[in-house]
């Protein structure tokens, strides 16, 4: 996570809690837009593929806690 910035890390904490970006954005007050481009960095910076695969690393690195 450290090499997430603050923001990123505020939106994988959300995707891993099953927000869906129109959610995230809201929460937020960001453009869905500019989700999507936060979650393509973290997944490039994580190298991770999928958002399912942000979840699991969420999850597994202690991020958050599995429901």
């Amino acid at each position: 996570m450290d090499t997430l910035t603050q923001r990123e890390q505020q939106v994988a904490i959300l995707v891993a809690q099953g927000l869906s970006n129109t959610e995230i954005a809201e929460r937020l007050v960001v453009s869905e837009k500019t989700v999507r481009n936060h979650v393509t960095h973290i997944l490039a910076k994580l190298g991770l593929r999928t958002r399912p695969q942000l979840i699991a690393a969420a999850w597994d690195n202690g991020w958050v806690l599995r429901p």
